[in-house]
């Protein structure tokens, strides 16, 4: 098996956000014990998706951290025996591979319960908004706030939706480290764009989202890759598309790609 092929695939980021299916994820725990690299790509998945998190959550209020924490040290040792148990299968060679597939494991548990929370206290501070405009509050923050959940809503039954095709785009020869992952319902038109790897730009330029309709190139938006480590876009919506393609563009570009600056590409096979 070629290993780099398999995590390029985008059944890292399907295992991590609940869209692989249970034969995939068989499989991808199994190589997990024989291919620490495929291990470090999802801890690296993993890490950056809790980053993500981190900068869009809102500060807890006394009390609950500790609560999640608890939480976390119980779920811990619910999972211990299996832990125990991959770990007595390997061999002593193979031992640092289970370790960090037992890491991996906490640092998935961490980024679920970390986004379950965010997502109810986001909920929560907007709850308490609704109510204190109903009073007189200035009702522009809230609307905005509201759309902000609304999007959250939407993305998240975007990412839990079995009729959403994944394409992985692979980097060109141009940018051969280049990777990004398309999430694409067809039913609804929703692109969701997953930046894997990806370096940032000089200021005045830009990546761009293209989709390849009959060889003619439809522009789904330009974005930015900073150091935020937010991994997770919004782009513009397609209801066709043969294939994915980002280029380097200058800065706000309104013409056509620049083929000569194409970064990765993948087929959408349907």
């Amino acid at each position: 098996m070629n290993i780099q092929e398999y995590i390029s695939s985008g059944i890292i980021e399907s295992y991590v956000l609940g869209l692989s299916s249970p034969e995939e994820n068989a499989e991808f725990e199994a190589l997990c014990q024989q291919f620490p690299e495929l291990v470090q790509a999802r801890i690296d998945f993993e890490v950056a998706l809790e980053k993500q998190l981190s900068a869009q959550s809102i500060a807890p209020a006394a009390g609950l951290k500790e609560k999640v924490r608890n939480a976390i040290r119980q779920e811990s040792l619910v999972n211990q025996t299996k832990i125990i148990t991959m770990e007595s299968t390997t061999s002593t060679r193979g031992g640092a591979g289970a370790r960090l597939l037992a890491a991996a494991s906490i640092v998935l548990l961490l980024a679920c319960a970390y986004f379950a929370y965010s997502f109810y206290t986001k909920n929560k501070d907007l709850e308490a908004k609704l109510a204190s405009a109903n009073s007189g509050t200035d009702s522009t923050t809230l609307n905005e706030k509201l759309k902000r959940l609304q999007q959250l809503e939407d993305e998240q039954h975007m990412m839990m939706d079995p009729n959403v095709a994944v394409v992985s785009l692979k980097g060109t020869e141009k940018a051969p480290r280049s990777a990004a992952n398309i999430y694409w319902d067809t039913t609804s038109s929703n692109v969701y764009l997953v930046v894997k790897n990806m370096p940032k730009l000089a200021s005045d330029k830009q990546y761009q989202l293209w989709a390849l309709i009959d060889s003619k190139p439809k522009d789904l938006g330009l974005f930015d890759v900073g150091d935020d480590g937010k991994i997770i876009l919004k782009m513009t919506n397609t209801d066709k598309a043969d294939a994915f393609a980002i280029t380097v563009e200058n800065r706000g570009n309104t013409g056509g790609p620049n083929l000569e600056q194409l970064q990765s590409m993948g087929k959408a096979s349907l």
